[in-house]
């Protein structure tokens, strides 16, 4: 039996994005990451979950025929045709290994991707996979997001989809071999596993989200309970992403489980504990903010430094343009000189490309995205230095690999200095959730009194332990964390919080 579960062929395939249905813009085929066949097998080893699956599969000697990856971070509505592109390669990539016969598809996803069309992008793609005559009766295994918004055709069509269980990310490779070896034990046992879903009708901002705080630490508590108390195979707490208005969206659960070992009851039991939880504590999803102003007075006052001005609104990890002025706007008006923001200004960055390091000019940063912000900022700044964008994550469990790996591009940068704040210009969206995005850059952010943050909950296990106070502050921004204030159309109603 061992030799025969070492000469297991599983299919692999990715397509990873969380879709901001408020965020302005849209996203074609022509923005993601794609690797097609043998270039997916040069990410083994690069700490995200398919190279993680991938060094799992090396490990039990499983031959991985790779199908195809489609990656983009999190931003903006996607157009259909990512999701038709990924489905063709799918089929071109099976047709080509001929009467080769698989024994499962491994798929990597994110599990909060939206189309122009379909809502449930994820549903959809696992729907047509099982179309196909290859994987019709194949096990799907995988991973998903922890802030997946996960729907009943995901659970219909698969077998055992594992999500992170910590926010910020830093098990992303590890749910990827915890998945990989699920696969593996049934496969040995030859038991089909199933899947059942667990809905509810609570919405929580991201901000509310960090499983080191409550709702979600009780819930992934009472989640491993129920593993161990009733065998099952896994039972997974999902955010939801509520930034992404869809029928789905919101708080869920499901539950992996082996029909021959569990029974109905149990799975009752379950839903039930589950959802009564989620019910008990759900106002403890919607944590307070503080005003802008009022924060900084208060970290003056304190002298606490350095202090994070925690943006959740213009949360780039979030699907944001990471563009909003607002921040460093407030630290000019109180005359900080200690300060490090980070913004995405392209326009900027290619306006001082012609400058000598060193030497100052007017530019034009940030604020072009948002109509409900305070806009672009015109400034007269000193060029510091220029780099190309690249990094290494200094974290190899940084939430960031969790999107593709350790290695992070930017895009060119410049970095600025105005009035005392240091300012880092990118020319990609790039969330802040590793010290290396500073030092990359020569700056130490231990060193500055304030650091600007465009994050909700996945910068802290960067920033945390270096910074001595953390301001979560009210900006304008779709990834606002009053979800009350977005114009929502298509999510179930009533929930929580929008109805009372």
């Amino acid at each position: 039996m061992e030799k025969y579960l070492k000469n297991k062929r599983i299919f692999l395939a990715g397509l990873y994005h969380e879709t901001n249905t408020f965020a302005p813009g849209r996203l074609t085929l022509g923005d993601f990451r794609v690797s097609k066949g043998e270039q997916m097998m040069e990410g083994c080893g690069n700490g995200s979950p398919l190279g993680t699956f991938l060094d799992e599969a090396k490990r039990l000697q499983w031959e991985v025929v790779p199908l195809v990856q489609v990656v983009h971070s999190p931003g903006p509505m996607v157009e259909d045709r990512v999701i038709e592109f990924f489905l063709e390669e799918c089929r071109k990539s099976l047709d080509s290994v001929g009467s080769v016969r698989g024994d499962a598809l491994f798929l990597v996803l994110h599990g909060a991707m939206c189309t122009e069309r379909w809502s449930d992008a994820e549903g959809e793609v696992l729907a047509q996979l099982r179309s196909i005559p290859s994987l019709a009766t194949l096990p799907i295994y995988g991973t998903l997001d922890l802030h997946a918004n996960f729907t009943a055709r995901m659970a219909q069509f698969s077998n055992g989809l594992l999500t992170y269980r910590e926010n910020p990310h830093t098990d992303a490779a590890e749910t990827a071999r915890r998945a990989a070896q699920l696969l593996q034990r049934a496969l040995k046992d030859g038991n089909q596993r199933l899947t059942r879903f667990v809905p509810t009708n609570i919405l929580w901002p991201p901000t509310g989200t960090g499983t080191s705080d409550e709702p979600m630490k009780g819930l992934e508590k009472l989640a491993r309970h129920l593993e161990e108390k009733m065998s099952f195979d896994a039972v997974n707490v999902f955010a939801g992403f509520a930034h992404a208005d869809t029928p789905d969206t919101g708080v869920s659960f499901s539950i992996l489980y082996d029909p021959q070992k569990n029974t109905a009851s149990q799975l009752d039991s379950a839903a039930e504990q589950l959802r009564a939880l989620a019910e008990q504590s759900k106002k403890e999803g919607l944590p307070e903010e503080w005003d802008l102003e009022e924060a900084i007075v208060d970290a003056l006052e304190k002298k606490k430094f350095p202090a994070c001005l925690v943006e959740p609104a213009d949360n780039i990890g979030g699907g944001s343009p990471g563009d909003d002025t607002s921040v460093l706007r407030a630290l000019l008006r109180h005359g900080v000189r200690s300060a490090g923001v980070v913004l995405n200004s392209p326009v900027a960055v290619a306006q001082l490309s012609s400058c000598a390091v060193g030497s100052e000019q007017e530019v034009t940063i940030g604020g072009r995205s948002l109509p409900a912000c305070p806009g672009s900022l015109r400034l007269r700044v000193r060029l510091v230095s220029r780099t190309d964008g690249n990094f290494r994550l200094e974290d190899r469990q940084s939430h960031q690999a969790s999107m593709g790996g350790v290695e992070v591009a930017m895009g060119p940068c410049a970095l600025v200095e105005a009035e005392g704040i240091s300012i880092l210009l990118t020319s990609r969206p790039t969330a802040p959730m590793d010290l290396g995005q500073w030092r990359s850059q020569g700056c130490d952010p231990e060193k500055f009194n304030f650091l600007g943050i465009k994050a909700a909950v996945a910068h802290r296990r960067a920033y945390d332990p270096i910074v001595q106070a953390s301001y979560t502050v009210r900006t304008p921004g779709p990834s606002s964390s009053d979800l009350t204030s977005l114009s929502y159309q298509l999510v179930r109603r009533p929930c929580f919080p929008l109805d009372t």
